[in-house]
């Protein structure tokens, strides 16, 4: 199994790798175990990379050393983003996702009877409220989202506030939002 294009792009930002070539994978193999205290071998890493020719499956514990690595939980909340930023596309701009937006972009979103929200993107799926009138996000909640879609609800995975987790918030349950990219 190899990994894919958008896995391995993360790959590179995260480790400041360009893995050009197959050495690269052995730079790229020791900064994840000093990063997650956990050892992939640097054949293993030349294989998911694609430097090595092989069809193996590799086991669940590796693909969650690289998800840990590169800070979701797991190889299934990474799949999961990467299926949504690998296998989609924007449509007439009624869907953006997060994984395609810039960093520092900032996003008005409205939805009924008279809530506005302005977020701005921190990265990985991140967000921060810059800006709140009549919602139950507050100004300087942190946001883990991956897509916003107009005319359907916005579904936050995950709200911190002051260094709680607060869990997952819908906004725009009954009618959807609407968005505006600033």
């Amino acid at each position: 199994m190899k990994l894919s294009p958008y896995i391995t792009e993360l790959l590179r930002e995260k480790s400041g790798n360009e893995i050009r070539l197959s050495g690269h994978c052995e730079r790229l193999a020791l900064d994840v175990e000093a990063a997650t205290g956990e050892h992939i071998g640097v054949n293993t890493m030349k294989r998911l990379l694609g430097f090595i020719a092989d069809e193996r499956v590799p086991r669940t514990t590796t693909l969650d050393i690289i998800a840990r690595y590169l800070g979701y939980d797991n190889w299934d909340a990474l799949r999961l983003i990467d299926e949504n930023c690998s296998n989609s596309a924007f449509d007439d701009r009624d869907e953006y996702l997060a994984c395609y937006m810039e960093i520092g972009q900032q996003v008005a979103i409205s939805y009924p009877p008279n809530r506005k929200l302005t977020i701005e993107n921190l990265g990985d799926n991140h967000f921060r409220v810059t800006d709140s009138e009549n919602s139950k996000l507050l100004k300087g909640d942190l946001l883990t989202l991956t897509h916003i879609v107009r005319n359907y609800p916005l579904l936050v995975a995950e709200v911190i506030r002051n260094g709680e987790n607060l869990g997952a918030f819908t906004a725009g349950k009954a009618q959807g939002i609407d968005f505006e990219l600033l």
